[in-house]
């Protein structure tokens, strides 16, 4: 299992991911149907793609997406807030 704690930790996770499973970004693009430089983009900056599209790409590299609700942390009401203020 890999935690993913921060956005800059999903696309290395990723790519590290697809190259232990033996892929190219070539052959991965072609079992989801899209082109090389897609994958690319994925591995680049995955908030680029849908929450769907990133759930096919995990499946295709047989990872799964868990989410941990665990305990908040002790600002989440700050974060809360924040995010509900339209900081988005």
């Amino acid at each position: 299992m890999y935690p993913v704690r921060t956005p800059g930790q999903l696309g290395p996770y990723l790519k590290s991911l697809r190259r232990e499973r033996g892929l190219t970004q070539a052959a991965l693009a072609a079992v989801l149907g899209v082109s090389r430089a897609r994958v690319h983009t994925i591995e680049r900056d995955p908030g680029a793609v849908s929450v769907a599209q990133l759930h096919r790409v995990l499946t295709v590299l047989g990872a799964r997406l868990t989410i941990d609700a665990g305990a908040p942390p002790a600002d989440a009401s700050g974060a809360i807030r924040s995010v509900a203020g339209g900081e988005w």
